[in-house]
């Protein structure tokens, strides 16, 4: 039994099935890149889709349409063309991973039944993570010969509408390429006899020579700013709403004193975001901190990806500022700090070179420490087209939220959300989703309020 905002409701699931592709593929080992093998990014991202009931859909004459056997019907026919993801993955003894595609195995699949309405539960907006895993498979991640890359979970609620989890391993691809393979699905479960955009693996276009010594700047921590509130395990995932108008009136703001019109949306939010972040976490002004964007390259790498890659293709746009820079600063300069990172991240020579630093990590085995708070990332899922463009049939997708649970350093990732369609105040808005310890989470609401009521909108 499983609680949300007074709301009592249980999930009943099936038994674990584990779908293999319809067709016959190839038996043999996969290789990834140099981004795919980085240690940090082996884990498994879940992402839960929310769907409406669409009586007009589900019902013709008597028969009745039941979501979960189209969607795994479905996910068979995508197997076929998406077969790694059917495989088992492994990290060898070279310290490289690899996938074993062959057709003993399959992407686990599980069917649950929830007695209660989507509606009760908002759609899952503004869910917390604990509710949330009740929709997502946390199948077991380790054996002796691999893990699964990809599992899934429906389930079906009494109003008629469902959620899809997609559980996938960050190692196989990253947003972009997530956004691939589920709109590929989407497609053939609404009848489509092949996806409109056929994967591409090629992972060999993205392995770097290792550099001969990781840059001591990289390695020095001692100048990193630090938190009394971290290390923690008391830490609370909340998501926080910033309207159009709020985004706007920041931007014009900084435009108007920083007398730069190119500056943009994703620049003065992210900017006011770290900043209200090092506050709530109460970060040493002496100290320094990082702030890091995942910015694709499928465009700006050469030689340049094909389409249908669906692998990580993405860099980080970097800058760094003391904290009292930061803190006591105007906001403009750290949007201008954005601004050159973004750029450097657009150059080959950068982009090819992080990935060589990359190869050196992996081949040291090593792997970043656990959250101190100095460093911020941020990812942008708003322009993926999660939402908007994929749909099963059932009127499309309202909400979609990932979960961030088992993550890695989650206290410094911050993912920018489009809003629950659902919710036509928040049009052209943003949701973020922090995760923070407790004792940070009352200033960082603070510092995003202010925003909402214009406060302090130049961020002086």
């Amino acid at each position: 039994m499983a609680t949300h905002s007074s709301i009592m409701f249980s999930v009943d699931r099936k038994d674990i099935a584990f779908v293999k592709p319809s067709k016959p593929t190839p038996s043999h080992l996969l290789s990834l890149s140099t981004i795919d093998n980085d240690l940090n990014l082996e884990i498994m991202c879940h992402t839960v889709f929310v769907y409406q009931s669409n009586a007009d859909f589900c019902t013709k004459g008597e028969e009745i349409k039941d979501p979960a056997s189209i969607i795994k019907e479905a996910l068979s026919n995508l197997l076929v063309y998406y077969y790694p993801l059917a495989g088992k993955m492994k990290r060898e003894t070279d310290g490289k991973l690899r996938i074993t595609c062959n057709t003993d195995d399959g992407v686990p699949f599980l069917v649950a039944t929830a007695n209660c309405k989507l509606s009760s539960l908002n759609y899952l907006d503004g869910i917390d993570v604990k509710t949330g895993k009740e929709f997502a498979l946390d199948f077991p991640s380790e054996s002796d010969d691999g893990y699964h890359p990809l599992v899934m979970q429906v389930t079906k609620f009494v109003c008629g509408g469902f959620t899809i989890a997609l559980s996938l391993s960050h190692s196989v691809c990253d947003g972009f390429g997530a956004a691939q393979v589920f709109q590929a699905l989407a497609e053939l479960a609404s009848g489509n006899n092949e996806p409109s955009v056929k994967p591409v693996w090629d992972r060999h276009l993205l392995v770097a020579k290792p550099i001969e010594a990781i840059p001591s700047d990289m390695l020095d921590k001692a100048s990193s700013a630090t938190s009394p509130y971290l290390p923690s395990t008391d830490i609370v995932h909340d998501c926080f709403y910033v309207t159009e108008d709020s985004i706007k009136t920041l931007k014009m703001n900084l435009i108007k004193e920083s007398k730069d019109e190119t500056v943009t949306s994703l620049e003065v939010l992210s900017a006011y975001i770290w900043r209200a972040r090092f506050r709530a976490l109460k970060l040493n002004p002496d100290g320094k901190t990082i702030f890091s964007m995942a910015v694709g390259m499928r465009r700006t790498v050469k030689p340049p990806l094909p389409e249908g890659y669906y692998g990580n293709a993405f860099t980080a746009a970097n800058a760094s500022m003391t904290g009292k820079e930061l803190n006591e600063g105007s906001l403009t300069k750290a949007v201008k700090q954005i601004k050159e990172g973004k750029k450097l991240a657009t150059n080959n020579d950068y982009i090819w070179n992080l990935m060589s630093i990359n190869e050196k990590l992996r081949e040291l085995n090593m792997k970043f420490e656990a959250a101190s708070g100095a460093t911020m990332v941020i990812t942008d899922w708003r322009r993926l087209g999660l939402v908007e463009d994929i749909d099963f049939g059932w009127k499309g997708c309202v909400n979609m939220i990932p979960l961030p649970w088992n993550m890695f350093g989650y206290v410094d990732l911050v993912f920018l959300l489009p809003p629950c369609k659902l919710d036509q105040s928040m049009k052209g808005g943003a949701r973020v989703l922090v995760s923070l310890p407790r004792a940070a989470i009352a200033k960082f609401r603070e510092e995003m309020d202010a925003l909402k009521h214009g406060d302090d909108a130049a961020g002086h």
